[in-house]
């Protein structure tokens, strides 16, 4: 990874009210901590172990609530929001995710559009750094479970194509 890269995560750092921030390009990885000095020269196996901890609390989820009656065990969510049945496209970063390409524009997409492959649905603020979410099967729009300016977690359902 390029230092001048890791230079301006640590001013990204010091000037947000951020406390840790992780970067990963390839098989590369950096994380940047608050927490002590010693934590930027983190080895990148610690990440990895915390990136395994982090997505496991979201897999007990769905099977929890599998239980109930099989029509509803695609319905789970943020804030008990039902999920559509069909393809749910979910938040590959932590950011916040954006509607339109700027405030005065149209949204990308509305409910009941038909997409194709490749499409972008939105867009997520992250690092200062806007990463387009591209459809990644065709087909209508059925929901979208996001509001523009809302902050998004990993793995947050965003959109439900059908």
């Amino acid at each position: 990874m390029d230092l001048r890269k890791i230079k301006a995560l640590i001013d990204l750092l010091e000037k947000s009210n951020l406390t840790e921030i992780e970067i990963k390009e390839g098989e590369e990885s950096v994380r940047l901590s608050r927490a002590s000095r010693a934590a930027p020269a983190a080895p990148p196996a610690p990440a990895a172990a915390l990136e395994h901890i982090a997505m496991a609390p979201a897999a007990p989820a769905p099977a929890a609530k599998a239980p109930a009656a099989e029509h509803h065990s695609e319905s789970h969510g943020k804030a008990g929001k039902d999920i559509p049945d069909g393809h749910t496209i979910r938040s590959p970063m932590v950011g916040t995710f954006y509607a339109s390409p700027n405030p005065d524009a149209p949204p990308f997409v509305k409910v009941g559009q038909t997409v194709k492959a490749g499409d972008t649905l939105g867009i997520i603020e992250a690092m200062k750094m806007f990463n387009p979410i591209e459809a990644d099967v065709s087909g209508t729009v059925r929901a979208i479970l996001v509001q523009s300016g809302q902050p998004i977690e990993f793995d947050e359902p965003m959109f439900v194509i059908g």
